[in-house]
């Protein structure tokens, strides 16, 4: 085993601290319409540019092992909040940034970091419900567009494509990104059932031209296994034949094992009874599983059943351009399905900012709790302060001023006005936002009460062996 190092106490929270801050500080130029380009070294290709806040982290890793371990920390922030909300990751970065500053200073003064975890854990839950308070229902498809928009950095064509994309398939269908072979962005919809199959022989096809087989209004029979002896379909398809309708077999196999006795035939549109009943199933199924692949799947079967497949193609001028679009594509379509999931906040951090007020009535056992519960406080301002930072006015002065507003009053950073939000379309979904802040107080508050560290040693290089004389060694005894 190797040997390992240990920081402990002020040395191990000031290496966390330099970490977070080299993490957080390139994550964070990224927020807001206004945001900054960061600009990520690959192995091979190309550049590539973004101003997504959880692709930038990814890609950090720093050289000092403690220092690291900080920066991986808050990674985690980012990530898990993509994971989960698919939206957030700058502003959750930034938050942690901000918990984890105030509270390692206050640590360092001597407060108890017990009790400061406390106050901020009492603090976040407060803000989760004034977060529930202040929250709308999305009420129609332009709001699902300004949702969109605003994931995307406000390119409006990709929140309308979204939006549009919803509408069409239901809020339980299936929405994929892919790349387009050309330069339009185009949404494809398919109602009803798809597989990834095509005709078992050529004799099936209807159309020559194209080598298409197109069957209208057929009866389908549905095998889950092999169909094999013929005279166990025949039956079957003398009734099919006097009714002089096509039929389409969906079966593991055409040959092999001998037919099941259990078929089912489904005429047009199937039992809804039947169909309601498996949709129950698979929604039970959704609930209990853990399984990130099973889920996705199971949400595919569902959308089959009750609403139907999207796929949005994006194209662009050049590959660069695409990956970046497919990437701010993808952003807005998770902020989309979280805002139909749990509403509408105002955007532009002022619905954190909201919250403050929420604070105030807090019933806390000792002094340390109630600085856990104004680091929340000051942490709350900082995605405005970023916002119009990277706008290019003073982030302090447009905080102050929206602090003195009410409502869904803020400061929209595309316009440089202050006016009401919600009505401009500059709003955020509350998934997105709720998560943003428990995430990083979930993480600052780990690291805040860490009070030692541990890394494995760097590894001595082994000098390298000299080299020897010239002339070809150990040839001395050839002739």
């Amino acid at each position: 085993m190797a040997a390992k190092e240990i920081k402990y106490d002020i040395k191990a929270r000031e290496a966390i601290l330099r970490g977070v801050n080299t993490l957080a500080d390139a994550v964070k130029v990224t927020l807001g319409p206004k945001g900054r380009n960061v600009i990520l070294e690959k192995a091979f290709g190309p550049p590539a540019i973004t101003k997504d806040g959880v692709t930038v982290a990814k890609e950090i890793e720093l050289e000092d092992r403690f220092e690291n371990m900080g920066a991986q920390m808050v990674k985690e922030v980012a990530s898990k909040t993509s994971d989960v909300a698919g939206d957030g990751t700058t502003t959750a970065t930034i938050l942690a940034q901000s918990i984890y500053q105030e509270g390692s200073r206050l640590v360092a003064a001597g407060t108890n970091p017990m009790a400061l975890k406390r106050g901020i854990d009492k603090a976040v839950a407060a803000v989760v419900d004034e977060l529930h308070k202040i929250s709308k229902p999305t009420k129609d498809q332009k709001e699902i567009a300004q949702v969109g928009t605003i994931s995307a950095n406000n390119d409006a064509s990709i929140g309308n494509i979204i939006a549009d994309a919803m509408s069409k398939v239901g809020k339980e269908g299936v929405i994929t990104v892919e790349e387009a072979k050309g330069m339009e962005t185009t949404l494809e919809v398919v109602e009803g059932m798809q597989f990834d199959r095509g005709y078992i022989s050529p004799y099936f096809v209807t159309n020559p031209e194209k080598m298409e087989a197109s069957l209208d209004e057929p009866l389908i029979l549905i095998h889950e296994k092999k169909v094999g002896a013929m005279k166990d379909l025949l039956p079957l398809l003398e009734q099919i034949a006097k009714m002089g309708k096509p039929l389409v077999i969906i079966a593991e196999d055409v040959e092999g094992e001998a037919l099941a006795t259990l078929v089912v035939i489904i005429d047009g549109g199937g039992d809804r009874e039947a169909i309601e009943g498996r949709v129950k199933q698979i929604r039970a199924q959704i609930d209990e599983t853990t399984s990130d692949y099973d889920r996705e799947k199971l949400q595919e079967r569902l959308a089959k059943l009750v609403g139907g497949v999207a796929v949005i193609r994006v194209g662009a001028a050049t590959e660069i351009e695409m990956k970046e679009k497919k990437a701010r594509v993808e952003d807005a379509l998770n902020a989309t399905r979280a805002a139909v999931e749990e509403g509408i906040v105002p955007g532009g951090g002022v619905a954190l900012l909201r919250c403050v007020p929420a604070l105030a009535g807090l019933k806390l056992a000792v002094h340390d709790e109630e600085l856990g519960v104004k680091i929340i406080k000051r942490a709350l301002e900082e995605p405005i302060r970023q916002i119009a930072n990277n706008a290019g006015a003073e982030g302090s002065v447009v905080a102050e001023h929206v602090k003195n507003e009410k409502g869904a009053m803020g400061y929209n950073a595309e316009t440089s006005v202050y006016e009401d939000l919600m009505a401009a379309g500059v709003i955020d979904p509350t998934k997105v936002t709720r998560y943003a802040i428990q995430n990083a107080a979930s993480v600052a508050s780990l690291l805040i009460t860490t009070e030692a560290m541990v890394a494995e040693k760097p590894k001595k290089e082994a000098p390298m062996p000299p080299m020897g004389g010239g002339g070809m060694g150990g040839m001395e005894g050839m002739y």
